[in-house]
C-alpha cells in the first residue's frame, strides 16, 4: 500500500482526518457525524496549537483605554494583597484610592469588541486582572462587590466569549504572550514555525516579578510543545481509519514518539524550578488568582448591576485560573482514554467542569475527539500485538509520570509554603494568645490558615492522586494465554 493511502486526505492543516476517499466509513448509531470539521474551525494552530497563532493583541483600541490605563494604574502601584503579612497603611491607602478610581469609571459599551475575537479576548484579559486586583486588595470585612463599571462589560464579554467571567488559564498564558526578538521568527520569514520556547514573555502580569512569568511561561512551553503532540495524534487518527497491518506498525512507531514528548512535557513542568522561587509564588503570586470558592472569608462575589440587563445571567463557576484549565492535557486524556468521569451522576468530575473555562472552540474540539468513532485504546485492545500494546502503555506511562512531576510541584509551590505558612501563623497565635493570658484575658483566636485548594478550587493532593490512579487505569493489560 503506498504511502499516499495514508496521508491525510484533508491536508496538513488539520488534525482530525476523513478516511480514505475509497473507504465509507461512518459513525456509530448515535455519534453526530463531525469528521469534516477542520482543524481551523477549532482555533487550533499547526504551529502554535491551542495558544494564539500570534502574538495576542497588547492593548485595546483608544475606546477602551479607560480599562488598559486602570491596569496599568494597578500594576505601576503594586498594589498587595489584603492578607499581605505587615500590610502598612499607605499600601491600604493605595489600594483603596485605586479601587476608589474603579469605581468611577464609566460603563464602556462592548458591542463593538465582537468585530474581533482578538478584542474579545484581550478585554476578557484586562477586565479580569482589574477584577482580581480589585477583590484581592479588599479589605477582610469588605463585601466583594465588582462594581459596574467592570462588572457590566466582563459579563458581557464573557457572555459573548462563552466562558466565566473571572481569570482564566486562557488569559493568564494562551493570549498572555509576545516574543522576545521578532529577528528569528516573524510572521513574514517563519510562518510554518513554531515560536522558539525560549523566545517567550509575558504580556501582562500582576507584580512583574520573573517568579509571575515563570509560571506562565512554564504552560506556555508546554503548549507550544504539544504541538508536536497533536500533529502525532492527527497521524495516529489517520492509521486507525486504515486499520490494516502497516496501519498497525506506524501506529506504533508514532506511539513511541508520542511518549517522548509527553516526556518532554515532563522536563518543561519540572524545570519552572529554576526562575520561579515557591515560597514567593506561593505568598506573593498565587493569591492573586484566587475565585469564589477560594475566598479566605468565604464571602460571595456580587456583579454589580447584573440585574439592569435581562440578558445577563447569575455565575455558577467562579473558580480561579488551573492547569486543569489546559487544552493539551484534556487532548491527551481523551485520545489514550483517560477517564475522568465523575464517580457521582449529580456532580460533574473537576476536570467536566474545568472545561467550562476554556476558550469555546477548544471545548468544541474536545468533544469532536471524544465522539471519535475509532477510540485508540479500543484498537489497540482488539488487536493482539505486542509491540502496538507496549508502546500505547509506553505512551500512557509517560503521561502517568508527567502527573508525577505535577504532583513534585505541588508538594514544592504549594504544600510546603502551605505548611511554613501555618507553622508562622500558629506560633503568631500563639505568641499573642499567651499576651492576651498575661493581661487576664481568656479569648480564643481563630488561627488563619488557607485550605489546600488547587486555583481552580479542588482538594489539590486528593485530586492529584485521582487523575494520577485513573492514568495507570488506562494501561492495558497483556492478554493472558
Amino acid at each position: 500500500m503506498s504511502n499516499n493511502s495514508h496521508n491525510n486526505p484533508l491536508g496538513p492543516n488539520h488534525f482530525l482526518s476523513l478516511p480514505r476517499p475509497d473507504v465509507h466509513i461512518g459513525p456509530p448509531a448515535g455519534v453526530p457525524d463531525t469528521t469534516t470539521l477542520a482543524a481551523h474551525d477549532f482555533d487550533v494552530d499547526t504551529r502554535t496549537g491551542f495558544m494564539a497563532p500570534r502574538p495576542p493583541l497588547a492593548r485595546l483600541p483608544s475606546q477602551w483605554e479607560a480599562w488598559e490605563s486602570t491596569l496599568d494604574d494597578a500594576v505601576a502601584s503594586k498594589l498587595q494583597l489584603w492578607d499581605k503579612p505587615g500590610l502598612t497603611e499607605a499600601e491600604k491607602w493605595c489600594s483603596e484610592q485605586w479601587r476608589c478610581h474603579v469605581r468611577r469609571l464609566p460603563v464602556i459599551s462592548v458591542d463593538e469588541l465582537k468585530e474581533a475575537i482578538e478584542l474579545l479576548r484581550r478585554a476578557h484579559l484586562v477586565l479580569t486582572y482589574i477584577q482580581h486586583f480589585y477583590l484581592q486588595s479588599l479589605p477582610p470585612d469588605a463585601p466583594t462587590i465588582i462594581p459596574r463599571p467592570i462588572a457590566l462589560p466582563l459579563l458581557r464579554v464573557s457572555t459573548y466569549l462563552n466562558i466565566p467571567p473571572l481569570l482564566t488559564y486562557s488569559d493568564t498564558v494562551l493570549y498572555n504572550w509576545k516574543l522576545r526578538s521578532t529577528s528569528a521568527c516573524d510572521d513574514s520569514s517563519n510562518t510554518e514555525a513554531t515560536p522558539a520556547l525560549d523566545n517567550l514573555q509575558t504580556q501582562t502580569m500582576f507584580t512583574n516579578t520573573i517568579d509571575e512569568e515563570e509560571f506562565y511561561l512554564c504552560s506556555a512551553r508546554i503548549e507550544l510543545r504539544g504541538v508536536e503532540a497533536l500533529e502525532i495524534m492527527r497521524s495516529i487518527l489517520d492509521e486507525l481509519f486504515i486499520s490494516d497491518d502497516i496501519a498497525v506498525r506506524r501506529t506504533t512507531g508514532y506511539l513511541n514518539k508520542l511518549a517522548g514528548v509527553i516526556t518532554d512535557l515532563k522536563a518543561l513542568l519540572l524545570d519552572v524550578k529554576r526562575l520561579c522561587n515557591p515560597d514567593r509564588y506561593y505568598n506573593a503570586v498565587r493569591p492573586w488568582f484566587r475565585g469564589e470558592d477560594s475566598d479566605l472569608m468565604k464571602r460571595k462575589w456580587v456583579f454589580e448591576g447584573i440585574e439592569e440587563d435581562p440578558m445577563l445571567e447569575e455565575p455558577t463557576e467562579l473558580s480561579g485560573p488551573s492547569a486543569g484549565q489546559s487544552s493539551i492535557v484534556h487532548v491527551l486524556d481523551v485520545f489514550l482514554g483517560v477517564d475522568h468521569q465523575s464517580s457521582s451522576p449529580d456532580k460533574p468530575s473537576f476536570m467536566h467542569r474545568m472545561k467550562t473555562y476554556m476558550p469555546y472552540n477548544h471545548r468544541l474540539f474536545l468533544d469532536h475527539l471524544a465522539a471519535n468513532p475509532r477510540p485508540l485504546r479500543a484498537f489497540v485492545c482488539s488487536r493482539e500485538d505486542g509491540e502496538l500494546l507496549d508502546a500505547f502503555n509506553a505512551a500512557v506511562m509517560a503521561l502517568k509520570e508527567f502527573r508525577d512531576a505535577h504532583m513534585i510541584i505541588a508538594a514544592l509551590y504549594i504544600l510546603g509554603p502551605a505548611r511554613r505558612a501555618a507553622k508562622m501563623a500558629s506560633a503568631a497565635t500563639t505568641m499573642q494568645k499567651k499576651a492576651e493570658e498575661d493581661l487576664g484575658r481568656d479569648k480564643k483566636m481563630r488561627e488563619p490558615c488557607e485550605p489546600l485548594k488547587g486555583t481552580g478550587g479542588t482538594d489539590l493532593v486528593q485530586f492529584l492522586k485521582d487523575t494520577r490512579t485513573r492514568t495507570m487505569d488506562t494501561v492495558v493489560p497483556p492478554k493472558q494465554n
